[in-house]
């Protein structure tokens, strides 16, 4: 890939309307497809393969795992910077990120780092 390319790219690192899951049947595709499964502390992350030439991302951040809007927010933002940022080298699957009671604690650094793995576990699984 050319330094061109690398740069455009990078531009067109957003995160609009088509790379979400937004209807409650994406969701339920998801849960329903035998999905593969990743675990780490503060996140599970659940995916299946779609059918489009990208991936697209959808959130769950429960009040009862993650109890206060302000964190929940916090980790919703964190998770679509990641995965705007990992976007095109994740093959097409859609993912739906759970976070899991306790992630609110760790440092954003911390959360940043295991949705890196999270998103390199995925690309390794895939690829086998």
């Amino acid at each position: 890939m050319s330094d061109k390319q690398a740069y455009e790219k990078q531009l067109s690192a957003d995160f609009p309307a088509s790379l979400r899951l937004l209807t409650a049947e994406d969701y339920k595709r998801v849960f329903n497809n035998n999905p593969v499964k990743l675990v780490c502390p503060p996140f599970t992350l659940l995916a299946v393969p779609n059918q489009k030439k990208l991936s697209r991302l959808g959130l769950i951040v429960a009040k009862k795992n993650v109890c206060h809007a302000v964190d929940r927010n916090k980790i919703k933002r964190l998770a679509r910077e990641s995965f705007r940022l990992h976007q095109h080298q994740l093959p097409s699957f859609d993912i739906v990120l759970l976070a899991r009671r306790g992630s609110s604690q760790l440092p954003n650094k911390v959360l940043f780092e295991h949705l890196e793995q999270l998103w390199i576990r995925l690309q390794k699984r895939v690829n086998k």
